[in-house]
């Protein structure tokens, strides 16, 4: 399908969304290698879990405010006033499961950090520190090894399919679909 600006995109970036379409033009598949960014991303990601990218994108900017900027040392401190504080706020995602999760995670988070010098630097190495360039995939054995990885560490919403969009997102996969005015470009570093 073409679009309104002439270029051919991704089919699963609504045209009609000016936030997906940034999204999909600037972000989606570009290397992250700042543990902000890459802590924000695995937050998404996880309260993504049965719901769309979509309806999580448009909840962004709520979930910035809400998570106190994603700054990690802050989530961490979170307590049970907090959590419920998150579970009344209607700009965002309210499951009750899925705040916990983001609180416990954030500590593995910043254990993972803490052992191997970033975030950044354990996942990169999965990886070897280079982009694969894969499509037509939900999940593979790379999001499965990290995923369970992430398990094994106490972490919760990272299951496989979860991960595989993370790597997606995060650039550690580049999966620009056939076709897709991005699909051959090389991907900038953030």
């Amino acid at each position: 399908m073409e679009w309104k600006d002439g270029k051919t995109r991704c089919k699963w970036a609504n045209p009609d969304n000016d936030l997906y379409i940034h999204y999909h033009d600037r972000e989606w598949g570009v290397p992250v290698y700042d543990d902000r960014r890459l802590f924000e991303m695995l937050i998404l990601e996880s309260f993504q879990a049965g719901l769309s990218w979509e309806c999580v994108l448009n909840k962004r900017e709520a979930f910035r405010q809400a998570f106190d900027g994603f700054d990690l040392e802050k989530v961490c401190a979170w307590g049970e006033e907090k959590m419920e504080e998150l579970r009344t706020n209607p700009a965002i995602i309210r499951n009750r499961l899925k705040i916990r999760a983001a609180v416990n995670n954030a500590r593995i988070f910043r254990q993972i950090q803490e052992e191997y010098g970033s975030f950044s630097e354990y996942l990169w190495r999965w990886s070897d520190g280079k982009i694969i360039c894969e499509r037509d995939k939900a999940s593979s054995p790379l999001s499965d090894a990290i995923s369970k990885d992430l398990q094994r560490r106490g972490m919760k919403f990272v299951g496989t399919v979860i991960i595989y969009a993370y790597l997606q997102a995060v650039g550690v996969i580049w999966s620009h679909e056939e076709g897709c005015f991005l699909e051959h470009e090389t991907p900038i570093l953030l």
